[in-house]
């Protein structure tokens, strides 16, 4: 019998990057920051929460073989890539880059006054090498409507922007106070709350920054509190 578990790890716990226009915040090692019993949960690898500041960003580096998923919570990012895609993202626009078999992309805070906030999520792919792919799409309308609904998805979601991973989904939420929703079962779920809060009836309140990994999990149900909560869930297979 699979026992479930549910692992809460506090905003503040986390690893911390600050170097002046970056603010950012690792749910898991990456970079300089170790640690061999923190590298990922079922096959999500990084869950980084970033802050830059106006007119900064990344310059033009490399990946390969990552599905890159990048969810803006406020201001803008400026995505440009070596294939030649080019999007400016925002809140409510899902957007995924394939590495494949190598990619090269800059990421810039699109306004030369405000702040861009945003988290930015790798997950493994179930083939490597693949050709380099890029993919957006609007999903306010559906946000709006309510519920969790699925910003990108390897089982071929509808309105779901497409990963090189059959067994991962990303759901989001902008819920309403006080609205139950459950959480997917899956081998694995990170449950990461964006803003307001959230309470689970079997283990307790997250605020913002905090998140949850649940292990073996059936439909676990959470309740928002009484502002509301922006929610990212993965579900996902082993890694």
């Amino acid at each position: 019998m699979t026992t479930t578990t549910i692992d809460i790890r506090r905003s503040e716990d986390r690893f911390a990057t600050r170097i002046g226009w970056l603010d950012s915040k690792h749910s898991f090692s990456f970079g300089p920051h170790r640690d061999p019993d923190n590298t990922g949960h079922g096959q999500l690898i990084v869950f980084n929460d970033d802050r830059v500041a106006a007119g900064s960003g990344f310059d033009t580096h490399p990946h390969r073989d990552m599905e890159i998923v990048t969810w803006v919570l406020s201001g803008e990012l400026e995505h440009k890539d070596s294939e030649g895609n080019h999007g400016v993202i925002y809140p409510g626009l899902a957007q995924r880059m394939s590495a494949g078999r190598g990619i090269w992309h800059s990421e810039m805070n699109a306004s030369p006054t405000d702040e861009v906030h945003f988290v930015q999520m790798w997950v493994v792919p179930d083939t490597a090498s693949v050709d380099p792919g890029y993919e957006q799409l609007d999903i306010n309308a559906r946000l709006d409507a309510g519920g969790l609904v699925p910003i990108a998805s390897g089982q071929g979601h509808d309105g779901a922007v497409s990963i090189q991973q059959r067994d991962a989904v990303l759901w989001g939420g902008r819920l309403n106070a006080d609205e139950r929703v459950d959480v997917p079962e899956a081998a694995f779920a990170h449950v990461f709350v964006a803003r307001g809060s959230v309470e689970f009836e079997s283990a307790g309140f997250l605020g913002v920054g905090d998140a949850a990994r649940l292990t073996g999990a059936g439909r676990v149900p959470l309740t928002t509190g009484p502002e509301g909560a922006e929610l990212l869930i993965w579900t996902t297979g082993a890694g």
